[in-house]
């Protein structure tokens, strides 16, 4: 068996969660049929400099439901290039036109699309409403989004959540629900070892998170809303995040460390995960690396969406700045083992790669469709 794996850009340096998603299923792929049996094809390469021009060809084409990076010309190449292989993997709903093409040539392999958003949700979020060209890319997700639940053979979701979304937008729910995962990088000899710590009486609270409206919105909303109110050290870790430290002042009390090469260090610093994330589509990633390293994790419920935990048990569920506020002091008071052991176990569990491999055996196998 041949599979293309069609991925949405080769990238340099620090992944974002997207990225990191996009990995996983590249590796779960080639684990299913074996990676000698997998070729690449990437819409993006930012390891190449892009003229002007290029870029605003790839622009124009917006307007026509392509997504930064597709044209007709170039769709009508994958079309051609993927009569080599028995299965297309389309790592992003975004590129329903791909999909679309391959089906009206008569493209006869198994046609995979992997959301791992509502796009049209995220784009909305993610997008401020006085960005120029804000409705014409929602309008392209949304339109990608389509055409992947009109064409594909097999359409992925992370979370029902996700799944009735399309359903009731689109008209066709998920064929399979596979949840976001992580690779397992915990260090277990070091932070085995610190069961016996307990978290600080001046915690050190920490937010994962790239530069990104969503992320942004939450730290901003948390420094205003609880930080005067709590005794804690306030931590943020992402990429391109100090960009956000150059536009807000205010933040000057939150130690912010910008495209760090490793995150395991402060991860494993960390008293306690903070994620208030109050918009966004999908699963995140940063709250499965939290549960990976057996972290106390403070979150909303879109922080959590698509998580089957006990909130309790992982930490807590803080939907209001009161909320936040008690479950902090609630630690400052009675402290608790930094090493969240009900995290670490519901991740082995349910969100390790390990869990998710049969799901991708039985996805990529050409002679399971769904339609």
């Amino acid at each position: 068996m041949k599979l293309l794996y069609i991925w949405y850009k080769r990238s340099e340096g620090i992944l974002e969660g997207g990225g990191h998603g996009s990995l996983r299923n590249y590796r779960l792929v080639c684990e299913a049929v074996g990676e000698e049996n997998v070729d690449s094809y990437y819409i993006h390469d930012e390891t190449r400099k892009k003229t002007p021009f290029a870029k605003v060809f790839g622009a124009f084409w917006f307007v026509f439901g392509y997504f930064y990076g597709l044209s007709p010309m170039r769709v009508r190449k994958i079309s051609r290039l993927a009569k080599g292989y028995d299965c297309v993997f389309i790592d992003r709903s975004l590129f329903g036109p791909i999909a679309k093409r391959l089906k009206q040539d008569g493209y006869q392999g198994k046609v995979v699309s992997f959301f791992h958003n509502i796009e049209k949700v995220y784009f909305e979020a993610r997008m401020g409403g006085k960005l120029p060209f804000r409705k014409l890319v929602i309008n392209c997700a949304d339109k990608g989004d389509l055409l992947s639940c009109r064409y594909a053979d097999t359409v992925c979701a992370l979370s029902q959540r996700d799944s009735d979304y399309l359903k009731e937008h689109y008209g066709r729910a998920a064929d399979v629900i596979v949840s976001v995962t992580f690779p397992d990088a915990f260090a277990g000899a070091k932070v085995l070892g610190e069961e016996g710590v307990l978290t600080s009486r001046k915690p050190l609270c920490l937010f994962l998170g790239a530069y990104y409206r969503a992320n942004n919105d939450a730290i901003l909303w948390f420094v205003e809303n609880v930080l005067p109110e709590v005794d804690i050290r306030m931590r943020v870790v992402g990429r391109d995040m100090a960009r956000l430290l150059s536009e807000h002042p205010e933040l000057g009390a939150v130690e912010v460390f910008s495209d760090v090469p490793d995150i395991r260090p402060y991860l494993e610093e960390a008293d306690i995960v903070i994620l208030p994330i109050f918009s966004g589509s999908g699963m995140k990633i940063k709250t499965c690396e939290s549960l990976m390293y057996g972290k106390n994790i403070l979150g909303t419920d879109e922080a959590f969406a698509g998580y089957e935990i006990d909130y309790a048990e992982v930490g807590g569920l803080c939907n209001t700045a009161e909320d936040f506020i008690s479950s902090i002091n609630s630690f400052i008071s009675s402290p608790r083992p930094r090493f969240n052991a009900y995290s670490r176990q519901v991740y082995l569990e349910k969100y390790s790669n390990a869990a998710a491999a049969e799901a991708f055996r039985k996805i990529v196998d050409p002679s399971l469709r769904s339609k």
